[in-house]
């Protein structure tokens, strides 16, 4: 598959062309030598490396994260991936736990608001912090433990 054109290269992982661009400025991509005819010629080496960016980032790593795992001139090792995906599933997990919850809150929020008056209601207490998780008046105890032990909310 050597000899591909940006275009053809973008077009066959399913990018565009000013992503494959993008990439080339960040350093992730490398930008091939001009050929005879004038363009630039992409080899299935490019398109490997594009693919295996594509990849990452719908697995949630960030540009910075797949710049390390790239390295200089491809020397990743199956032991830095392993290591790079354990933290992103411990950043996930933790991110899940935080949303989870947040959704617990804002559905006693909406319980909350939608039954009393506007005294009762949280969120029209503009300017006024959020208190912390433990104390939270939004989340009952019966709540805050089915988020920590189910990791789901009622």
């Amino acid at each position: 598959m050597a000899g591909l054109t940006i275009g053809k290269l973008a077009a066959g992982e399913g990018v565009g062309v000013e992503t494959v661009r993008f990439y080339q400025r960040r350093g992730l991509l490398a930008l091939p030598e001009r050929a005879g005819s004038g363009f630039r010629e992409y080899t299935e080496d490019d398109r490997q490396r594009l693919a295996f960016i594509r990849r990452a980032r719908q697995l949630g790593f960030s540009l910075g994260e797949i710049g390390d795992l790239l390295g200089a001139g491809d020397g990743r090792s199956t032991n830095d991936i392993i290591r790079a995906a354990e933290a992103k599933l411990v950043t996930i997990s933790e991110q899940i736990t935080e949303l989870t919850l947040l959704q617990g809150r804002l559905r006693r929020l909406v319980r909350v608001c939608a039954q009393g008056d506007s005294g009762d209601c949280v969120a029209l207490h503009v300017g006024e912090p959020l208190p912390e998780a433990s104390a939270d008046p939004l989340v009952s105890v019966g709540e805050a433990a089915s988020v920590s032990s189910e990791g789901v909310m009622p």
